[in-house]
């Protein structure tokens, strides 16, 4: 008996490929799913006639209030394993218009680049899934684990009507081995050195979201007292603000400093010492190893002229991985040192890290040195949260793997003002995806 010769790989039109993906992103990018309040129905809508016209079948999960999820999937015959997950959300960050040099909602393409909020985060992410996922029904491609694209609702704002929702109420979507995400990424430079690394996102801070509230006795503004709501709470702020934290580099981050030593991006080695001095020049490498506190809105008073009642502000806290929540909060409420200001929790969630020894780690590795020249591959602690959380506390390994190098021109403009993403790196992203996909899945 001759041996069954595998299936050729079909050639791929990149060219056509990328033209068509650079239409579907500017026409995503139209579609508002600005969070709050979401309406992500409207992607999954959007998401529907293109898998309709495909042929491919899909599910709506809605919890109500417009907040649906999209679920579709392509089968196999499972010999490699359970499904691997593409998993993208379809809300963005609310903008503001005033700070934009083209209007936010545009879909612009021009100069090289697809301008609009969520071109990065991370509408740009769910295309390129999508693409993948296309050419597989498309071609016919051999799978030998089942390939499933969840468009899901709600991550910007704490996902209580996406992935916290399906975990709750749909926990059959999560039998899989494997999740590729955002959290995750490539840069064309580190530390001001030129060199394209490729970030797979492993782990994550955990967001500790809290609301401080000030009450005191309000009176006319001619009159000042030492009972003022407003300053009570600049006070307690501002001790907060002086609250010097100890660095706590997690494992993975210490692997991450590790590897770029080894590539040569840091000259150094990473003791304590040097991850400090790293630390104290970039706010993002200190953000990465502490406890970060960022104060992000206060309200008090009602008229020029009236001291204030209440005052609030709130915080967003982000724990490096594996902080207790509980320490913490004893931690904050000694150092504010007032039993006047209350402190209430708003939202938390906390992630183990996703193993770097596992296939897939392995695949995206190879996939990212195939595509480029002189790539470091990395792990990746991202200081934001993601919806790979809910996997990962299921014991799913879910990977940040969002495969560009993002140049000047892009980097830093997620959730900031004239986000955008290039034409060649949407092209490199699919390409490197795709290549992953099938070294996991075919």
């Amino acid at each position: 008996m001759t041996q069954q010769r595998r299936r050729a790989e079909p050639a791929l039109d990149w060219d056509a490929l990328t033209e068509e993906a650079t239409q579907l992103l500017s026409d995503y990018l139209r579609v508002d799913t600005v969070n709050p309040p979401g309406n992500e129905t409207r992607a999954c809508e959007w998401f529907g006639r293109i898998l309709d016209r495909e042929g491919i079948p899909y599910e709506l999960y809605d919890p109500g209030e417009n907040r649906a999820t999209l679920v579709a999937r392509l089968t196999s015959d499972g010999a490699r394993g359970r499904p691997l997950v593409l998993l993208n959300h379809t809300d963005v960050v609310p903008f503001e218009r005033d700070h934009w040099t083209e209007e936010p909602m545009s879909g612009l393409i021009k100069d090289g680049f697809i301008w609009g909020r969520g071109a990065i985060d991370m509408k740009g992410m769910g295309i390129m899934e999508l693409i993948s996922f296309l050419l597989h029904k498309r071609h016919g491609l051999e799978l030998h684990r089942n390939l499933v694209f969840i468009a899901v609702a709600d991550e910007e704002a704490g996902s209580a009507y996406g992935v916290e929702f399906l975990a709750r109420e749909h926990p059959h979507l999560f039998d899989c081995d494997y999740v590729i995400n955002e959290g995750g990424g490539g840069t064309t430079e580190v530390l001001g050195k030129p060199r394209p690394v490729i970030n797979i996102g492993v782990s994550e801070k955990g967001p500790f979201w809290l609301k401080l509230r000030a009450k005191g006795r309000p009176g006319h503004g001619s009159v000042p007292h030492d009972d003022n709501a407003a300053d009570r709470l600049v006070r307690a702020l501002q001790r907060i603000h002086d609250w010097q934290r100890p660095l706590m580099p997690a494992p993975e981050v210490r692997e991450y400093f590790a590897q770029l030593h080894a590539a040569g991006i840091i000259d150094e080695e990473p003791t304590d010492e040097v991850l400090a001095k790293i630390a104290g020049e970039h706010p993002r490498f200190h953000s990465m190893q502490t406890n970060s506190i960022s104060l992000t809105t206060m309200q008090a008073g009602v008229k020029h002229n009236v001291i204030p009642a209440e005052a609030s502000a709130t915080l967003d806290v982000r724990l490096v991985p594996g902080y207790d929540p509980n320490v913490f909060f004893d931690e904050l409420r000694a150092v504010i040192d007032d039993e006047r200001v209350e402190v209430e929790r708003i939202f938390e969630s906390s992630t183990p890290p996703s193993r770097l020894d596992t296939e897939l780690y392995g695949v995206m590795t190879r996939a990212s040195k195939d595509a480029i020249e002189d790539v470091v591959v990395v792990p990746g602690v991202s200081t934001g949260f993601t919806d790979s959380r809910v996997f990962r506390r299921m014991g799913i390994p879910a990977y940040g793997f969002v495969p560009w190098l993002l140049g000047p021109d892009e980097q830093g403009r997620a959730h900031g003002n004239d986000e955008r993403v290039s034409i060649d790196n949407l092209r490199l992203g699919m390409q490197i995806l795709h290549a992953t996909i099938r070294g996991i899945c075919g």
